[in-house]
């Protein structure tokens, strides 16, 4: 079983990462806007949450948010030439917050309070892109997406541990880049 955990984990990681292909592609093509504050706050917030993740006992599961550190760091550095939008005073204090987790994380000693309050603040950091993906889906890429829900489904399977500080990870990952993903691809209404 554990070979099959590893083996999901790492077919995980590269589908996450291949995600960032056709997205940095459609990017450098002018057919994605990345929300500029969505993508610092993932870069930023995958570093915390890879972090206090990893410390919390993850291993399998660990290259889905490797990925998600490296993925949202090159599509930040695209969103200063190619992005919309700025840094609202919402946008500050998600990065507040996320500097906060890491004293907490010091203090309390406890890797799972970093992971906890980053989990959210990653959440509030979709919030851009989920909005824009409902009202404005042609402005996201939908195989990038297809392939971020993809490795999120096969992290699933790589969850070695069915603890709450080893799943709850997977679980909100699957269920952000499902709900985008749906957003995205989801028919819409022909208008005559």
């Amino acid at each position: 079983m554990d070979e099959i955990s590893a083996l999901a984990g790492r077919t995980a990681g590269l589908l996450s990462l291949a995600a960032f292909v056709p997205y940095i592609l459609s990017i450098l093509r002018g057919g994605t806007r990345p929300n500029r504050a969505t993508w610092w706050i993932w870069t930023a917030v995958g570093l915390l949450l890879g972090s206090s993740y990893y410390a919390s006992g993850a291993q399998h599961t660990m290259w889905v948010p490797i990925s998600y550190i490296i993925g949202p760091l090159v599509t930040a550095v695209l969103s200063l030439r190619y992005g919309e939008g700025g840094w609202t005073s919402f946008d500050r204090r998600c990065i507040f917050v996320a500097l906060l987790s890491l004293a907490l994380w010091w203090f309390f000693q406890s890797p799972l309070i970093a992971l906890l309050m980053n989990l959210f603040i990653d959440f509030l950091g979709a919030l851009p892109t989920i909005r824009k993906s409902y009202f404005e889906p042609e402005g996201e890429d939908g195989s990038a997406w297809a392939l971020f829900f993809a490795g999120n489904v096969a992290n699933l399977f790589a969850i070695e541990s069915l603890t709450f500080v080893i799943v709850v990870y997977p679980a909100y990952m699957f269920l952000a880049s499902g709900t985008i993903t749906f957003l995205v691809l989801r028919p819409r209404k022909l208008v005559d």
